[in-house]
């Protein structure tokens, strides 16, 4: 070997980089909120909201991730959510109740959840600490629970600049 070659340490090294971004779910998001659903923003008529949500074409939802979410100082029975749920299932990949964050926490949770982690059994894991895409923080939490049973060590950051986590 030459003086003069480099070398790569990081690659020498056996570390795995896992980015939790190649988990979140690819699609389309849509919020549908209810007050829209209402008469006047405020009151649910039964035969008015049933009329509305009969009037939803759900091809425009194929495919989406969907969170329903009531922005109106109205209480909604729950039974209207049931409705708009019926409506779109067959089309939406996911509905949630809640907000935005709420429908990426459990997208979030459902792709660590079932994951496959075993190409990482018995390995040293570096997990990429920046990422271009929102993650929300519940899944690093959820995935060190994955790990930690299965990995050598456990380490957050960059390859050049990392925390350590656990070894085992």
């Amino acid at each position: 070997m030459s003086d003069l070659e480099i070398k790569n340490k990081i690659a020498e090294s056996g570390l795995v980089n896992f980015d939790l971004a190649q988990l979140l779910p690819k699609g389309k998001r849509i919020g549908i909120d209810l007050k829209d659903f209402l008469f006047q923003e405020l009151i649910l008529k039964e035969k008015d909201f049933r009329e509305k949500i009969a009037a939803i074409n759900p091809d425009e939802y194929k495919d989406s991730y969907i969170y329903i979410y009531n922005s109106a100082d109205a209480i909604v029975p729950l039974w209207a959510y049931f409705l708009i749920t019926a409506k779109l299932t067959e089309t939406a990949k996911k509905i949630v109740f809640g907000n935005r964050e709420d429908l990426e926490i459990l997208l979030m949770h459902n792709a660590v959840q079932t994951y496959d982690f075993s190409e990482l059994m018995g390995k040293r894991v570096l997990v990429k600490g920046c990422s271009d895409q929102s993650i929300p923080e519940n899944a690093y939490i959820e995935l060190v629970e994955q790990l930690k049973p299965i990995v050598k060590s456990l380490m957050f950051g960059e390859a050049c600049s990392n925390v350590p986590i656990f070894k085992n």
